[in-house]
């Protein structure tokens, strides 16, 4: 089955697949990651592998969207991810990224989130997309006002005690 991908001027936008492995190990151990997402211990290639494909593709094969890997043109270095989840414990489709500390305060995050907030509407037929973020996380509130996105209140997921802000926007 072939799966949609996204570019900008600057990037390359595909769903993440098997290969992206190491680049994944790395992001998902990030400072930020840790603190902002949560610690997904996943400690190795190989615990990344297993990751993508128990996490990210059944999703992809049953909505058409999931993760998507952020690569840049120039270099085609792999930068960040985003993504559309179809969470659990939120019932809706939740709009997420996050990039390597190198490439942050580029534009690359509202890049890349802009196109899959658009795809997520005039192609995948979502009619509200929502996005949690922890009140500490700063960059993420600034990014998500800039796609549109409100805050609505807040949201406890099922897997964690801390209160969340909810954001949402509808098409």
């Amino acid at each position: 089955m072939e799966f949609r991908f996204f570019e900008t001027d600057r990037l390359i936008i595909r769903p993440t697949q098997i290969e992206d492995a190491c680049f994944l190990l790395e992001l998902l151990n990030t400072k930020k990651w840790i603190e902002y997402i949560g610690d997904r211990k996943v400690k190795n290639k190989e615990a990344a592998e297993e990751y993508i494909k128990n996490k990210m593709l059944p999703q992809l094969k049953r909505l058409g969207f999931s993760n998507y890997t952020i690569i840049e043109k120039e270099g085609q270095n792999k930068i960040g991810t985003v993504g559309l989840f179809d969470r659990e414990g939120l019932g809706e489709i939740d709009i997420g990224f996050a990039l390597l500390p190198t490439y942050e305060k580029k534009g690359f995050a509202f890049e890349a989130s802009h196109v899959i907030k658009e795809a997520a509407f005039n192609e995948f037929g979502t009619k509200a997309l929502f996005a949690l973020t922890s009140e500490n996380n700063l960059s993420s509130q600034t990014l998500l006002k800039k796609l549109g996105l409100k805050e609505i209140g807040t949201k406890k997921l099922s897997d964690s005690s801390e209160e969340l802000l909810l954001y949402r926007i509808e098409k």
